[in-house]
């Protein structure tokens, strides 16, 4: 997976979680302390700037993990922007620029983006492998720390299962024709149920083999100049917090 692959290969990937974390964390704060659409585009600028130029994550790859998230970001300032007036007296639908609406689209579309950057710029550089280990030294449940590990894992899973059952009908010419094409799509989903149900089922008996004997652990990395890294991440997190509330 792109995430995936990027958080391994990235430049940073021997920093400290704990640095990156504490520059997105600020990174959040300075896109929603933000005074205006402009300063909030800035701090977005930036952070993405940090993770393409000093990550050195790939644009385009940057780019196709954003884009999901940019098309829901779209769909949403669309529905900020226009206001749908129904007469049910008259049966008229009328839709029209909301007051203020584009000042809206501009505020929440610009602080979105700062907070997209900041989150995309952990997920990008930093392997799950290392949040859990942060999320763990900051107290978070466990419970909740096993969850994201299963439902991660079962993204692989599914990832896997889809890309062989497709190679497989497309062997077969399973997509010549646009009626070979439903047919495929409905095997694929069968195919996919039952395989998804399988393996969740495998991976439940196998914890209730070890009694479920508490949580799921994992070799941590060491990361040697762990306090220059954080060091340096406040002084960046701190510049961006001020900056942001500086342009006004």
């Amino acid at each position: 997976m792109l995430i995936e692959e990027s958080a391994y290969s990235n430049r940073w990937r021997k920093v400290s979680p704990a640095a990156k974390g504490l520059f997105a964390l600020a990174a959040l704060v300075a896109a929603f302390a933000a005074a205006t659409p402009v300063t909030a585009f800035i701090i977005a600028a930036l952070v993405a700037g940090a993770t393409v130029g000093g990550a050195q994550v790939a644009p385009g790859r940057y780019f196709r993990v954003a884009l999901p998230a940019l098309i829901f970001l779209a769909a949403g300032c669309l529905s900020l922007a226009f206001s749908i007036d129904w007469n049910i007296t008259r049966g008229d639908l009328l839709i029209q620029l909301a007051p203020d609406g584009l000042h809206t689209v501009a505020a929440v579309g610009a602080r979105s983006l700062g907070a997209l950057a900041a989150l995309l710029f952990l997920a990008l550089t930093t392997p799950l492998i290392d949040l859990v280990a942060l999320l763990r030294r900051l107290r978070t449940p466990e419970a909740l720390l096993d969850i994201m590990v299963l439902c991660y894992r079962m993204l692989f899973v599914f990832s896997t299962a889809v890309h062989d059952t497709v190679t497989a009908q497309s062997a077969r010419l399973g997509y010549a024709t646009p009626r070979l094409v439903i047919r495929s799509l409905g095997g694929l989903v069968a195919n996919l149920t039952l395989q998804v149900w399988q393996r969740a089922h495998t991976l439940h008996v196998a914890a209730q083999a070890r009694n479920n004997d508490g949580p799921l652990r994992f070799l941590q990395a060491s990361f040697d100049n762990a306090a220059r890294d954080l060091k340096i991440a406040f002084a960046a997190g701190a510049a961006l917090v001020l900056l942001s509330l500086w342009l006004r």
